[in-house]
């Protein structure tokens, strides 16, 4: 949706929720949605955008609005998580919507806060448009605000290809921290070796570990 307006910008992401609308069309980077007969053109993360194949099919968005000078343009998001960290993104000082959903279109929400826990910085960066600099202040505004434990809960729990407890044998925070790695894409043998390759592994905790285990698989 695009409306020509007078003023200045300003997020006003409370005016409309979500949309629950008809795909009328996908663009690159949008989707129009038929809502009652009103077409909405809604930018999504390019990972939405992939699971939104062909018109016709009904689906619900959760929506920001970034009201401009000259526009007004929604951003949509799949689930309420996603745009909860949207909105984590674009409250760090030099990321506005269009990085923060590219940062989203990369890593996805869960892979980003793994990557912010874990201080990297390289993998944010691989974002087009966001600089390691730009990573590394997301990383430093948003990391504290993170829950380890909660974040590695979400995606142990919604990711069935993790390293068995008895592959993993070991203290808990190694098999949380394969755990961890594997969610961000590495193979479960790799991950295992990398964490069991850091000394004195069995007595970290597990984001320190994740990062010693992060530098390995570096090289």
């Amino acid at each position: 949706m695009v409306l020509h307006i007078m003023g200045s910008e300003e997020d006003t992401d409370d005016m409309i929720a979500f949309l629950r609308g008809e795909i009328a069309g996908l663009t690159e980077n949008s989707v129009i949605l038929d809502v009652n007969g009103v077409g909405y053109e809604v930018l999504v993360p390019g990972q939405t955008l992939s699971m939104l194949e062909g018109t016709g099919r009904t689906v619900k968005l959760y929506t920001y609005m970034q009201v401009r000078e000259d526009a007004v343009v929604l951003f949509g998001f799949r689930t309420e998580d996603d745009l909860r960290m949207f909105r984590m993104l674009t409250g760090v000082n030099g990321v506005g919507p269009k990085a923060g959903l590219g940062i989203l279109s990369v890593l996805g929400a869960d892979d980003l806060r793994f990557a912010i826990l874990a201080d990297d910085a390289k993998r944010i960066a691989r974002t087009p448009g966001i600089g390691v600099k730009t990573a590394q202040k997301i990383i430093l505004e948003l990391k504290d605000r993170l829950d380890a434990e909660e974040v590695l809960a979400r995606k142990i729990g919604a990711d069935p290809e993790l390293p068995d407890e008895g592959a993993a044998a070991g203290s808990q925070s190694v098999q949380d921290a394969a755990a961890a790695l594997v969610a961000l894409g590495y193979g479960s043998t790799e991950a295992l070796r990398a964490v069991r390759s850091v000394e004195s592994a069995e007595s970290m905790d597990v984001e320190t570990l994740l990062k010693e285990a992060l530098k390995r698989m570096a090289f």
